[in-house]
Parts: structure tokens; sequence; C-alpha cells
């Protein structure tokens, strides 16, 4: 048994994952915004904790953590999501938890268990993108990563599609996921429509699903909607148009939300003129493996 752990921009996911990339049991929690201004010590303390508690029920080989952002062998260099940068968190959990610990990009994570176990399987040139507080990304090529040398490249979120746009925390203007990530589409329905940070994603979904011309706030809800479609569709067109795949798979939040959100994107993609090699049609698959996949790809 193995332990993969998914650190997210807003969420700390630990699981017991066996041989056969089977999640056995799991625990997670959200990170709420006032947790950010202490988030090492909150991320140690849950880890150590949880991952001490597994280790009494299972016999654990090693723990594999998936992170957003730059990272290399021990380090988090960069993480704009999680507001960290140059922190050594593999030496800081050793001090307590005394088996191998091995860190991955997050996204990368995610798509190395989807194209192992989930939704890219059956293709040979895949992107894989994770929607959730950003947006992460991943293309994999006859079972491969592309490799891009000593930094793990893939940061899609980050590429500019609106020229002096929204701030980014990267600190550049107008990045992918400040108009197309989860958060984005979540914040700005419960901005527009009065709700707090707790309002959960579950709540969010049924208000979209629900919507019609008779609720009051129905051309609100659309114009969010469909704003958030069109910026994601401009994003994915994008790499689809560099690199051809022949599929695209989509993970993070998004996956409960497919009900509503995937058709509205395929045909914007193929019906707005976005896509330079024409298609008749654009494969999008969700992730199989769901929010699970970034724990199961940390220890692959």
């Amino acid at each position: 048994m193995d332990i993969g752990i998914d650190l997210g921009g807003s969420h700390i996911a630990i699981g017991v994952v066996n041989n056969k990339g089977l999640i056995q049991e799991k625990i997670e929690k959200r990170i709420l915004a006032k947790e950010k201004e202490n988030i090492k010590n909150i991320i140690e303390e849950y880890i150590i904790k949880n991952v001490k508690e597994f280790m009494k029920k299972y016999e654990i080989s090693k723990i594999g953590i998936a992170i957003p952002g730059t990272v290399n062998e021990n380090t988090i260099i960069k993480s704009v999501n999680l507001n960290i940068e140059n922190y050594d968190i593999i030496n800081a959990l050793k001090k307590s938890i005394k088996k191998p610990i091995s860190i991955k990009n997050d996204a990368k994570c995610a798509a190395i268990a989807e194209n192992k176990y989930g939704c890219l399987k059956k293709y040979n040139r895949s992107l894989f993108l994770t929607l959730g507080t950003g947006i992460g990304g991943a293309v994999i090529i006859n079972d491969k990563l592309l490799d891009t040398g000593d930094l793990p490249g893939g940061e899609v979120g980050h590429m500019v599609i609106e020229k002096n746009g929204k701030q980014c925390k990267c600190g550049k203007k107008g990045c992918f996921e400040r108009y197309a990530s989860m958060k984005i589409l979540k914040d700005n329905l419960r901005n527009e429509l009065g709700l707090d940070e707790k309002t959960r994603g579950q709540e969010l979904f049924d208000i979209i699903r629900n919507n019609n011309p008779s609720n009051k706030n129905y051309e609100k809800i659309e114009k969010i909607v469909n704003e958030f479609i069109e910026n994601l569709a401009i994003g994915i067109s994008n790499l689809i148009n560099i690199f051809e795949p022949e599929a695209i798979g989509i993970g993070g939040s998004f996956v409960y939300f497919e009900e509503v959100l995937l058709n509205r994107l395929r045909t914007k993609i193929l019906e707005d003129n976005l896509l330079f090699n024409k298609r008749e049609s654009v494969i999008i698959e969700t992730a199989i493996l769901g929010n699970e996949s970034g724990i199961i790809g940390a220890v692959i």
C-alpha cells in the first residue's frame, strides 16, 4: 500500500492506494481563505496527523504528494494558488514521517493516472487539464509525459488569453486561469447571487442545472456560465491548435459539473471558429478517476 496526497489550492486529500490503483480509504478537508495565512503549518499538521493514522492501519511503502505549481525533487519552487515559494516540504515532513516521500506537479499526477487507468488509456496523444482553484496541464505522447527538462512546464493556466486583463497571482495579467478555473466560476456565481464562501459546489451545480427563464436570476446565471464557457473554449482551442491531440481529458472539480458544462464546451469549441484545423467533433473526456486522480498519480 502507498499513500497519495492531493494538495490543492483549496483542499487537501489523503488516500491509501493499492497496487491496482484503487483507493482503499480517503480523508480530505477544505482549505479556507483564512487558513492560507498559516498555510505551511496547516499542510504539515494535517498531513502528519492523518498519515500517521493510516500507517497504524496499513503497511505503507511510500508517500507521494501531488502539488499545484512548479516543484523539483524536494521543494515547492512556486505555487501561486497556495502562495508558497521555495518550501522544502519533504524535509519538513520527514521530521515526523519515516517513509520515502516524493512530490510531483498535480496536473501531471492526474494525467499519469488517467492515462494508465482512466479516461485517456485508449489514446496515444492527449492533453489533460485540471480545473480547480487554478488550471494545470500535461501533454502525454505514447504513454509518456512531454519532457521539458529541469522545469516541469505544462503551466497552461498561465498562458495569456486577454491582453492587459485581470491580475493573476503569478504577477502577469490576463492568465487563462483567471477566467476559466472552477474557482472563478464558483466565485462569480457566489458574488453575483450574494452567497458566502461556504456555499458548496453541489449547491452551485444545482443552481445552474435548475436555472430556467422563470428564475429571477436566470439572466445573471446564464451570463456567468456563458462567459466561463467562452473563456474555457478559447484556452482549450489554443492548446488543440498547438498539439492536435486525439483527446482532451479534464479533471478537478469540473468533473462534478460535467452534466451542465461539458456539452456547452464542446459546442462552443466547434461552432465558434476557434480551431485552425476544422474538426467534425472534438473528444473531451472527464476524468474517470474523478478528483482522486491526483492521489493515485502521486504514487505511480
